[in-house]
Formats: C-alpha cells, structure tokens, sequence
C-alpha cells in the first residue's frame, strides 16, 4: 500500500516538473532555441525568401569537409529559369474591336505585338482603310501568315523563313509534315517583306512636292473635254520652279519630253515599281543617273497638256498604275 502511494506521489510531482518546464519555455523561448541570422538572397532568387546564415555555413563547412551537404546552393537552382518562356507555343487569338483612334501602330504596342503579326493575320491590305467597328483577331505571338503553293513542303517553308519546322507544326498544331495548298500557316516569329509592310502602311514613298492635290487618282471629267475619263495618277499644286523631288530611291530610265506630260522624268524603283512626274518646268536629272529619296529630279511646270502650274505624279506597280495616295507618308 505504501508503495502505490509513493509511486502515485513520483508521477505527481513528474507532471508538476514537465508542466512547469511547458510554462517556462512557453515564456521565454529563446533560451531553448539558438538564434539564427537571416542571410538575404540575390533579387534572382525564386519567389524572394531568406536563408538562415547558421544553415548556410554548416552546408559550406560539411561541403569542404566531403561530407553530404544538407543544403546546396546553385546558380541555377536560384535563377528563375527562361526556357519555359522561350518554348513553342500553340497558337490562340483573342479578339479586338476597332475603336476611334485605334491603328496598327498603337495595336501592336498594347498587346507587345509587332505590326507585321495583326496586319499578317488579318490579311490588312491598307492599314489607314482600317474602320471604327472591325473585328480584328490577335494572336498571342508573333508571325506571319504563309499559305501554302503548291509544290511546297514544310521544310522548304521554314526554310524560307528561317524557322525551326518544329516550331511550325507546333503553333499550326500539325500531326505530320504533310502541308496542302492553299491552306495557311502561321510561322512564329517570321515578319513581313519590307516593302509590302511599307506599302500597306502607306510608307513606301515620300511626297514629291508639298501641295494639295487638285486632282485625285481615278475616273474623272476631263477638264479639256468634258467627258469621263480615267486619271492615271495625282495632280499636286505648286509654284513653277518648286523643286520635284524623287520620291523613292531609283535609277532614271528616262527624261524628255510628251505632248500631254510635257517634260517629264520617269524613274525605276525596287519590286517593279516606277514613277512619272510630268508638267515639269526644268528638268534636273538624267537618264541612268542613280537618285536617293527626296533628291531634286525637276521643277514644277505648266508643260504640255495643263491647265495651270502643278506636277502630275503616276505610281506603276510591275507596269499597271495604282494609287499613289495609298503609298505615300
């Protein structure tokens, strides 16, 4: 009986003495636990975070020792990987309408885009004829739209393009390498000729002479007849003498006088196309002469069939005149 007793009395006083050690490591912890220093990170660091200095050494010290590490530090363990962003995507489109004041420009820099990828996609031909109200698709990278000829295969279309044609197929979600013509394919990262960005844009030319076009290009009423004709070029106002200026880089192919064009220059230009300025008072260049744009090429006239002092400016794309205005800054 009185070892029970003795027995029950020790286990009392156990509980009392853990209970109290409970109490007195709940009050003041720190004796109980070493204190660490934090160590900051490099910005690299994933998701930002601290290491603690003590956990840092004992690593660096066991490392040097030939002992297991419990903790390993890599440059590449640190810095967030890129490759995940620079992978082939599938390609998706969001929509966009055309508000007020909207242009290809100011589209490309609001969704981090090139212009060569909303005109490619939306198949632009005049990016300034773009209206208030048009649903445009943008695509969620950069590239061009190819469609196919025949006679083409995916290799000599990334070929072309300077793509990987795994890349293709993964955007076009292509399961062979079988392409047919007349289908379209986009190629990431591809952008558009130069030249035909330039012309959709309306950048391929400068002006030739400042003015306010007197007659635009299209049919018209002759102003010597009266009857309906069709106006192959632009009539620019201006004082005779103002100079005339190439409106492309080009070689003169040619300079003289037209009963209707009076004096005249005509200059070729890079993918076939060729400029006419007519109703020249002087001419200021010469057959086979290179020009640069904007270099001086005649003066403006009243030469040949003319009402009034003004410069007559045709635009030729491989040999069929189109509209000037469309090409012009």
């Amino acid at each position: 009986m009185m070892s029970q007793i003795n027995d029950y009395l020790t286990g009392r006083n156990i509980f009392r003495l853990s209970a109290l050690l409970c109490i007195v490591f709940l009050l003041n912890p720190i004796q109980f636990k070493k204190q660490q220093s934090p160590l900051d990170i490099d910005d690299n660091g994933v998701g930002g975070g601290v290491l603690f200095e003590e956990e840092f050494s004992d690593a660096h010290s066991d490392s040097e020792s030939g002992e297991d590490a419990s903790i390993s530090l890599s440059h590449e363990s640190i810095l967030l990987e890129s490759d995940d962003f620079s992978k082939n995507r599938t390609l998706l489109y969001n929509s966009h309408i055309m508000k007020s004041g909207d242009n290809v420009s100011t589209l490309a820099i609001n969704f981090g885009l090139n212009q060569d990828s909303i005109i490619s996609i939306n198949k632009v031909a005049n990016s300034r004829l773009l209206q208030v109200g048009r649903v445009l698709r943008i695509p969620n990278q950069d590239g061009v739209l190819h469609t196919v000829k025949n006679g083409e295969s995916l290799d000599s279309i990334a070929g072309r393009y300077k793509v990987d044609k795994e890349a293709v197929q993964t955007v076009n979600e292509l399961f062979s390498e079988k392409v047919v013509a007349g289908t379209d394919l986009f190629i990431p990262g591809a952008k558009l000729d130069w030249t035909m960005l330039q012309e959709i844009n309306g950048d391929l030319f400068v002006w030739p002479v400042s003015g306010a076009i007197t007659s635009f290009y299209g049919y018209r009423r002759s102003p010597f007849s009266g009857r309906r004709q069709f106006h192959n070029g632009i009539d620019i106002r201006g004082k005779t003498g103002t100079p005339v200026r190439a409106a492309m880089a080009g070689r003169v192919s040619a300079v003289g006088w037209d009963n209707v064009f009076g004096n005249y220059v005509i200059i070729n230009h890079h993918s076939g196309y060729r400029t006419l300025y007519g109703h020249l008072s002087a001419i200021r260049t010469r057959t086979g002469a290179y020009v640069i744009q904007g270099e001086r090429v005649g003066d403006v006239g009243s030469t040949g069939l003319s009402t009034g002092p003004h410069l007559h400016f045709t635009v030729f794309k491989n040999g069929a005149t189109v509209n000037p205005r469309a090409l012009m800054r």
